[in-house]
C-alpha cells in the first residue's frame, strides 16, 4: 500500500537516489542540454528543500520504501508584465520505473496541490521539456494548460 507522507531527514538518502535517477534519465534522454546527474548532484541538493520554509517535499513510500517524491516552493510571482498571483511551482515529481502507472505520481501531486491551496496559492506552474511527453500528458490530465511558449533555436 503506498503512504504520500512530508518528507523527513531520514528520507534524505532515498531522497538523494532518487533525485540522481530523476537527473540521469533527463541526461539520457538529451546529453547536449542537460548537466550528468553527477554534476548537479554537486550542485543541487534536496535537502536544502527540507530546511526551507517556502519549499514543500512529500515521499510516496511502499512498505518504508521511498518509491517516488515531488518537491514544490511557493512565491508570490511578481512580473513587469503580468499582475502579481500567489504561485506555487512543481519542481521535481519522480517516481521509480517499477512504480509508475500505479497513481502514485498523480498522488503525490494532489497532496502538494492541497497543501499549496492551504498557503493561498491561486495558480501552480511548472516545467516539462518538450522530451517528456509522458510528464506532458500527465500534466494536461492533471488539468494544466499551456502558459507561454518558451521557444529556442541554435544558431551554431
Amino acid at each position: 500500500m503506498i503512504t504520500i507522507a512530508p518528507a523527513r531527514e531520514s528520507d534524505l538518502y532515498a531522497l538523494n537516489e532518487l533525485m540522481y535517477q530523476l537527473h540521469h534519465e533527463h541526461y539520457i534522454q538529451a546529453p547536449d542540454s542537460f548537466k550528468t546527474a553527477e554534476e548537479i548532484e554537486q550542485e543541487k541538493s534536496i535537502a536544502r528543500y527540507l530546511d526551507n520554509p517556502d519549499c514543500l517535499v512529500f515521499v510516496a513510500e511502499n512498505e518504508s520504501q521511498v518509491v517516488g517524491f515531488i518537491t514544490g516552493h511557493f512565491c508570490e510571482l511578481i512580473s513587469t508584465v503580468s499582475k502579481p498571483v500567489q504561485m506555487g511551482s512543481i519542481d521535481e515529481l519522480y517516481v521509480l520505473p517499477e512504480f509508475r502507472k500505479q497513481n502514485i505520481a498523480q498522488q503525490l501531486y494532489l497532496t502538494l496541490e492541497k497543501r499549496l491551496y492551504e498557503y493561498g496559492v491561486k495558480e501552480v506552474f511548472v516545467e516539462v521539456w518538450n522530451f517528456n511527453t509522458s510528464a506532458c500528458q500527465f500534466y494536461f490530465k492533471s488539468g494544466f494548460e499551456h502558459h507561454i511558449h518558451w521557444l529556442r533555436k541554435s544558431i551554431q
